[in-house]
């Protein structure tokens, strides 16, 4: 079995006229990505690699629950073909992961983050919203035979505040 932990990143600020890449989180981003890792850090394993899109929120998040996770040791990997918007690199990035990985926790963005949970998770959402943590297990063995799972677990920060 192989699990994924989709995050989308929190909140950002649209404060100063930065290129997006560059756009930090906000204070109610940092809040919230505080939120979901204390919550979310109890109910599951560890995951085996993180991997991050390379933009400045959605790294400082990736970092806020790293932090509250306790999970320093595990690298965060950039890969900038998670700085997708359509969901097709997303799929692929997932798909090339190795097979010796069980547990994978991505921070990417939307609506590739909705597009992937609808069309590989067994429950429709909206649109996953800032800071969304989504939980989908895969009845593989090969991360290149990623095909639909069953979504098992998913918080919000709205949900917490």
């Amino acid at each position: 079995m192989k699990r994924l932990y989709l995050v989308r990143h929190a909140k950002s600020s649209w404060k100063h006229n930065l290129n997006d890449l560059d756009r930090p989180l906000k204070a109610r981003g940092v809040s919230d990505a505080k939120l979901i890792a204390i919550h979310t850090r109890q109910l599951f394993k560890n995951p085996d690699i993180i991997l991050c899109s390379p933009s400045k929120r959605t790294l400082q998040t990736a970092k806020i629950v790293q932090e509250h996770w306790g999970i320093m040791s595990t690298q965060i990997i950039i890969k900038n073909e998670l700085y997708d918007f359509s969901g097709a690199n997303l799929i692929k990035t997932i798909r090339q992961c190795d097979d010796s990985i069980n547990n994978v926790m991505i921070f990417a963005h939307n609506f590739a983050g909705t597009d992937f949970v609808n069309t590989f998770g067994t429950i429709d959402i909206n649109s996953v919203p800032t800071c969304g943590f989504v939980v989908i297990d895969f009845e593989i063995t090969s991360w290149k035979k990623l095909n639909k799972g069953k979504t098992i677990y998913m918080q919000f920060p709205k949900g917490l505040r």
